[in-house]
């Protein structure tokens, strides 16, 4: 066995028994104040959870991205915002390193993999789609830009250190005039304004967010102009959909988990439902449903991590195969708990809650179905 296989053993088993004992906790609390606590962070980055993917020149654990997948399935069994902290700690690093400087790469990367500081990616607009059309805007003076526009959307875009904000040279069009900048959160002339609360990912902020000529310093532009949208989808997005897919998987397995449990312990006419054929060919399904997501999911890591030129497209495909797979899963293991998993005291009814996210984080089903359709009509495949 190698080391990485010897570690990454010790860490599913590290990481499934304080997902199913602290992690329950937490997810108990979280559902209740609709909150996540600040010490739940903190126990996740004092365990080194935060840094798992990172490399280890960067201060992060080194683990191969397909591996990590393995211990991001794990964690997806747990709460979402649990999850979402954890996705996004082991992934911002790769939208910000890819174009920092050296300077950059000491102020934002090292700290963010150390968890010294929280970064809110931060394309979203509420009057544009998620690309080339971004309104959001900057003229520059001198060494400084000046940042207008709207967004919304943002998770963790309250209470975070710095935006990651997505924006255009005023005037252009396109993708040519896009630009990538950290603004500091306590800049001047930002409105932050906390979004509702959501059906489901509860405890996940999510912000608002007004920019009415925010000075940024050009020094805070990651790239060059021009490039903001290389930042976003370049080396970022790819295996961020991946990693989407992975927890669309860990999740369905919680589902069927619980379905199962909730099967075998519950009696009709003087039989348990695992005697049922209706429910254990539902929950025979869901076994199959599952492990073909999965191994579509780390098929697409691996392809990533090769350097294959399909990747953005697997990634796609695994994402859209991930997310309908989700949710066939969570229906049926809802229908087999019948009407108590209705009630908020059947933990699956939270699980059906949070599975809806799935379906546009990183895109929606349409988006991939694109992705895959340009694919599939430019190599003619």
């Amino acid at each position: 066995m190698s080391m990485t296989d010897s570690r990454v053993t010790e860490l599913k088993k590290e990481i499934e028994d304080w997902v199913r004992g602290p992690g329950e906790e937490y997810a108990a609390e979280i559902e209740r104040t609709h909150q996540a606590p600040a010490r739940l962070r903190a126990e996740l980055r004092e365990l080194g959870y935060l840094r798992l993917a990172a490399p280890e020149n960067y201060g992060g654990q080194g683990i191969p991205f397909s591996r990590y997948l393995e211990l991001a399935e794990l964690f997806s069994m747990s709460h979402a915002s649990v999850r979402m902290i954890v996705h996004v700690a082991n992934g911002m690093w790769r939208a910000i390193s890819q174009f920092a400087d050296d300077a950059q790469h000491k102020k934002f990367v090292l700290p963010q993999v150390a968890g010294a500081i929280n970064v809110a990616f931060t394309l979203t607009e509420p009057a544009s789609g998620t690309g080339a059309d971004l309104r959001s805007a900057v003229t520059r003076d001198g060494g400084t830009y000046y940042l207008s526009g709207e967004k919304h959307l943002i998770t963790f875009g309250v209470d975070c250190d710095y935006w990651l904000v997505f924006a255009r040279v005023s005037g252009s069009t396109g993708k040519d005039g896009t630009v990538a900048l950290l603004v500091d959160r306590h800049s001047p002339g930002v409105t932050v304004t906390a979004m509702p609360l959501t059906m489901g990912v509860r405890g996940t902020d999510h912000a608002h967010l007004l920019f009415d000529q925010v000075p940024v310093p050009v020094t805070s532009r990651l790239g060059a102009e021009g490039q903001g949208l290389d930042v976003a989808l370049g080396g970022f997005l790819t295996p961020s959909r991946i990693s989407v897919a992975m927890s669309c998987v860990g999740l369905a397995r919680r589902a069927q988990e619980l379905a199962v449990g909730y099967a075998r312990n519950r009696v009709t006419f003087g039989k348990p439902l695992t005697a049922r054929q209706a429910v254990a060919f539902a929950l025979a399904e869901n076994a199959a449903d599952i492990e073909a997501a999965r191994q579509l999911t780390l098929h697409a890591a691996r392809q990533w991590e090769n350097g294959a030129p399909g990747a953005g497209a697997l990634a796609s495909m695994a994402k859209l195969t991930a997310v309908d797979m989700l949710t066939r899963v969570t229906d049926k293991a809802l229908q087999a708990h019948g009407g108590i998993g209705y009630w908020e005291s059947s933990p699956i009814e939270r699980v059906y809650r949070d599975a809806r996210a799935q379906r546009f984080e990183e895109g929606t089903n349409e988006i991939q179905k694109t992705v895959i359709a340009r694919m599939i009509f430019e190599d003619g495949q």
